[in-house]
């Protein structure tokens, strides 16, 4: 009888299943939409029960049917990270979750734990520089402003280790969600930062730590009564999502890196060893002995959205416009801030800048140069890698931006570089599976379950013209940077 694997994961905006057997092949998938919540200005949410179990319960139902006869051999699970989910000491949570980078709510809290740990000793411990990504100003902010739910919270947890401990009852996270959880987690250590949590979350139990390739349980009798999945089902560890995403495509080897093409951008690259650099985060792998250098900008594909909105008309029509103007767009020059910017700039102020523009541009110009400068910002992350003496070996592009074309020449033009593009774009739900053959001891071979379909190549000639507009692109964003702090106050003075 064929045996299935099952990945499920929880993005910001939906959520993905796949069912694959043991040799790779996709037999069913499955999606759902949801909404993020925003309460209040910086603050962005979700609600554990409503979504997340939401999500997993109509996915799982969907594909245990479409499993039929074939008997399922384990489950892996990831999502959004990291995150903060205080819950109490049976699993219930007491708030919605508060979600990663996107919620800038604990700004003070950043500030006041930099100070008193020191900016370089975070680093130097933790890996990476206090920002609205870490978890332990969040935990601050808990205590502060809601000290009744901060007082009654006995478990942490995340979107994957919620579902992991709702499915086995299991009190898990694993080590490369914790090594996010700045600064609460020690890298060179690989253990959690005993100190350091007690001073972010005083009087938390810390979950006991596992990798994303280890069973942490088996689905109860209630799970499986709820879900439809079959009691005694293996769960994985589970793990963020970008990390199960890299996973799908092959990028487990130092030197390997993963560049995600969608609302936002996010570049992920495997190091033998920790490489800490303030701009950057700096991480736990996936996989055992291996670590990460991960990369964010705040806006990709919610530009080229927001332009397609703004004139109507759909992606392709849009793209061919921009496949005729040449490099350089006729002299228009982006910065993509339009959400303030994560790595390598964390300032949450940083906003759109479009110089050089005439009457004489059109649409066409318009939407290349968005796409130019989401590749400027890609370069700008990739150099800060190889200053933290991360080595670029082999580049894998992914993501729904992967169609089409134009988007990945662009980026291989302007940073030089060639990218593979793989076969199977699923994203982390497949990388969940993936995960799921490992931890009950497959050994699935990646290069066939997910081969390369191609390999975008950077064109010389244009590659020398965006050499010029790259050394421009970085002199733009410390030239405005005092105007649009300004209009930036300006503009958090309009939404209140």
């Amino acid at each position: 009888m064929t045996e299935l694997l099952l990945g499920i994961d929880i993005g910001t905006s939906s959520s993905k299943g796949v069912l694959v057997t043991r040799d790779g092949e996709v037999v069913a998938r499955a999606s759902r939409a949801h909404e993020t919540s925003c309460p209040h200005p910086g603050w962005v949410e979700h609600d554990a029960e409503t979504v997340w179990w939401a999500d997993f319960r109509a996915l799982t139902t969907e594909l245990v049917a479409a499993a039929g006869d074939r008997k399922l051999a384990a489950l892996a699970v990831s999502g959004i990270g990291p995150v903060l989910l205080p819950a109490d000491a049976d699993g219930t949570p007491l708030r919605p979750a508060i979600l990663y980078g996107v919620d800038t709510r604990a700004s003070r809290e950043i500030g006041e734990l930099t100070a008193e740990l020191g900016a370089e000793s975070i680093v130097e411990r933790a890996g990476t520089a206090l920002s609205s990504q870490a978890v332990g100003p969040k935990w601050r902010w808990l205590a502060r402003h809601e000290p009744e739910v901060f007082r009654r919270t006995r478990l942490f947890l995340m979107c994957s280790s919620y579902l992991v401990h709702r499915l086995t009852g299991e009190y898990v996270l694993d080590h490369h969600s914790a090594s996010q959880c700045d600064p609460m987690y020690d890298l060179r250590a690989g253990d959690w930062a005993a100190d350091w949590a007690a001073l972010c979350a005083p009087g938390i139990e810390l979950p006991r730590l596992v990798w994303p390739t280890e069973v942490a349980g088996t689905v109860s009798a209630a799970a499986a009564a709820e879900t439809g999945l079959p009691r005694g089902l293996p769960v994985t560890a589970g793990t963020v999502d970008a990390w199960a995403e890299a996973a799908s495509v092959g990028v487990s080897d130092p030197g390997d890196t993963m560049v995600m093409y969608g609302t936002t951008m996010f570049l992920i690259q495997v190091l033998a060893d920790p490489r800490p650099h303030t701009g950057l985060w700096t991480t736990c792998g996936a996989f055992p002995g291996t670590y990460s250098l991960a990369a964010g900008m705040a806006t990709s594909g919610a530009i080229t959205d927001w332009l397609r909105r703004l004139v109507g008309g759909d992606f392709a029509a849009l793209v061919g416009e921009a496949a005729k103007v040449p490099a350089g767009s006729r002299g228009l020059l982006m910065l993509p801030y339009f959400a303030g910017e994560r790595t390598p700039l964390f300032d949450p102020d940083a906003r759109g800048v479009l110089a050089g523009l005439t009457t004489a541009h059109g649409i066409g110009e318009l939407y290349r140069a968005a796409l130019e400068g989401i590749a400027y910002g890609v370069r700008h992350n990739l150099e800060a890698m190889r200053d933290s003496g991360g080595v670029a070996g082999r580049l894998v592009a992914v993501g729904g931006g992967t169609q089409g074309g134009l988007w990945t020449q662009i980026v291989s033009d302007v940073t030089g570089t060639e990218q593979q593009v793989p076969a199977e774009t699923i994203g982390a739900a497949f990388g969940d599976a993936f995960l799921a053959a490992v931890a009950i001891g497959v050994e699935p071979d990646i290069a066939r379950w997910n081969a390369v379909a191609g390999t975008v190549r950077p064109d010389p000639a244009a590659t020398d013209t965006y050499d010029r507009f790259y050394a421009r692109y970085r002199e733009l964003y410390p030239s405005t940077k005092d105007i649009t702090h300004f209009l930036a106050e300006r503009q958090r003075d309009a939404e209140h």
